[in-house]
């Protein structure tokens, strides 16, 4: 059969439709979903007909939502989060050169040469790094991997704090995974490959809560002690709110600095404990030590940081068991709480660089005045630029969306929903 009818088909049949709800939460549109993908197909077609065979596949990964633990993973903290209804898809098939092609809509082709995979430092900050590190992360681990050419679509917004690097990197992975490896490699270690590739590919200093979360699929808490994850089934329109993301129009780039400061700083409090990372540190015994540290750092920032992670640690677990608890008002406290330790302790609303660049602090100061004593706001994800996080009441989220993009500019505001499938092939191919 000729496999963009094969492929075609499968995107036209009851099968993939009933992928859908997983994929997207509730309030997907069947037919949006179905261009999308058929256009896709089409593309791949265009650009790589020649190399379709029975093994070519649709592949889908999606962004995630960090819903507390800011800063927290990278000194084995706790996180709290949730995969996505925004997703990254590809159209893929396998070939016999050992080589990678990538070519993602709005960006230049990416080809990697897999019996090369040392570092490249002029590849450094691309995604040709990205692709590089992760096929040698599956080596080091005695892993397979191969060749393939493939073309991706998103609707993960970069820079907007929804991960579209690490969701790239998860869906790079699970291409090998099921290509090469019969998707016998776990989420949580396909995570770890892609962490390594940032580090030391891209030159990113990452924790790794942005790749599990893309991958794992549902809302989890994630120790980074132990790398426990525990699932929640949580659907906060249940509870009467909408959870969005906004916007402020910054971006991240040129902020490497800025989030290294944070692990860096942490780093050197827990170094006066005698460990590498705060986790453990309880906070008397950060009190008990607070004045020879002080003394000893002469850094109160870094102080302040470690004060941060210490109780946001505690949070997350509040945050958990209210929402295990039924209590969506006191979860909601928490959320807050978060995001007033990252607005004065973890100080990551925006760059000492550009102290008149303030779009996050804004979007905080109007969902506030807007919410008042309702819902909640916090920074999203990494910060010094992007996205705030809002919990609104449903009956008020259109005059909310209204408000922010009047001044943040129209598509400013995006409604999230959570996604409960993993980073996956949605085809069944069998051999």
């Amino acid at each position: 059969m000729d496999q963009e009818s094969r492929l075609v088909k499968f995107v036209q049949s009851g099968e993939f439709e009933k992928l859908l709800p997983s994929l997207y939460g509730s309030a997907y549109d069947t037919e949006f979903q179905r261009l999308r993908y058929l256009q896709l197909i089409a593309t791949h077609k265009e650009l790589f007909g020649e190399l379709y065979s029975e093994k070519s596949g649709l592949f889908s990964t999606a962004g995630r939502s960090e819903l507390g633990g800011n800063h927290t993973d990278h000194n084995l903290g706790k996180v709290f989060a949730t995969t996505i209804n925004l997703d990254t898809i590809a159209a893929v098939t396998p070939q016999k050169e050992g080589k990678v092609i990538l070519i993602s809509e709005g960006f230049p082709p990416v080809e990697v040469d897999l019996g090369h995979l040392e570092v490249v430092e002029e590849e450094m900050g691309s995604t040709h790094a990205l692709v590089r590190g992760i096929a040698a992360g599956f080596v080091e681990r005695g892993l397979n991997i191969g060749g393939f050419v493939a073309n991706t679509s998103t609707l993960v917004l970069k820079g907007s704090g929804l991960s579209s690097s690490a969701a790239i990197e998860m869906l790079v992975a699970t291409i090998f995974n099921a290509l090469y490896n019969d998707n016998h490699v776990r989420v949580v270690e396909m995570a770890k490959i892609s962490q390594f590739a940032e580090n030391k590919y891209f030159g990113k200093p990452s924790g790794l809560m942005d790749q599990i979360a893309c991958g794992h699929g549902g809302v989890v808490k994630i120790d980074f002690s132990n790398t426990e994850i525990t699932p929640l089934s949580v659907d906060f329109r249940d509870y009467g709110y909408d959870l969005v993301v906004v916007d402020t129009g910054s971006t991240h780039a040129d902020l490497t600095d800025d989030y290294a400061s944070i692990p860096k700083e942490m780093g050197k409090v827990a170094a006066y404990f005698g460990q590498k990372v705060l986790s453990g540190i309880t906070y008397d015994q950060f009190l008990q030590h607070l004045a020879p540290l002080r003394e000893t750092l002469k850094n109160d920032r870094a102080l302040l940081r470690a004060h941060h992670f210490i109780l946001e640690n505690q949070r997350v677990e509040g945050m958990v068991n209210a929402l295990r608890e039924g209590q969506i008002e006191t979860y909601l406290s928490l959320v807050r709480q978060s995001g007033a330790s990252s607005f004065n302790y973890l100080q990551n609303i925006y760059s000492t660089k550009d102290v008149e660049e303030q779009g996050l602090a804004l979007a905080l100061a109007l969902s506030e005045h807007f919410l008042g004593d309702e819902g909640a706001w916090r920074v999203h994800g990494g910060g010094f630029g992007g996205t705030i996080q809002a919990y609104i009441p449903i009956a008020k989220s259109g005059h909310f969306i209204t408000f922010m993009e009047s001044f943040f500019g129209r598509g400013a505001v995006t409604p999230l929903a959570v996604r409960g499938a993993p980073t996956l092939r949605l085809d069944k191919f069998v051999e």
